[in-house]
C-alpha cells in the first residue's frame, strides 16, 4: 500500500528557512517521479518541484533558486529545503507520487509570518 507522510511545517518568519520530509512507504522513491505541491486557503492546488527518475529537478520561477528538491534512497524519504521564505509561500506542502494516478500524503503546514 502506498502511503506518504510529511512532516517538517512550522511557524517560520519571513527570510527564514524550512525543510520539509515525506517518508514514503509501499514503493521506491526512487522510481518514479515526485514532486512536491501547496495549497494556500481559497487557492487552487500549485506545482512546487518535481525530481525525476535520472534526478533531474524542476521548479517554477516562483520558487527556483529557493527551494530544493531531493531525495535520498536509502532513507525512501523526499525532501523540500525551502530558503529564503516569503509571506505568500505559507500554504499545506503535499508531496506526491506522480504516475497514471498521482498518490499524496496528508499535508504539512508552513506559515510565513513576522
Amino acid at each position: 500500500q502506498v502511503q506518504l507522510v510529511e512532516s517538517g511545517g512550522g511557524l517560520v518568519q519571513p527570510g527564514g528557512s524550512l525543510r520539509l520530509s515525506c517518508v514514503a512507504s509501499g514503493f521506491s522513491v526512487s522510481n518514479p517521479d515526485m514532486a512536491w505541491y501547496r495549497q494556500a486557503p481559497g487557492k487552487k492546488r500549485e506545482w512546487v518541484a518535481t525530481i525525476g527518475k535520472e534526478g533531474a529537478t524542476y521548479y517554477p520561477v516562483l520558487v527556483k533558486g529557493r527551494f530544493t528538491i531531493s531525495r535520498d534512497n536509502a532513507e525512501n524519504t523526499l525532501y523540500l529545503q525551502m530558503n529564503s521564505l516569503k509571506l505568500e509561500d505559507a500554504a499545506s506542502y503535499y508531496c506526491a507520487r506522480l504516475g497514471a494516478q498521482n498518490s499524496w500524503g496528508q499535508g504539512t503546514q508552513v506559515t510565513v509570518s513576522s
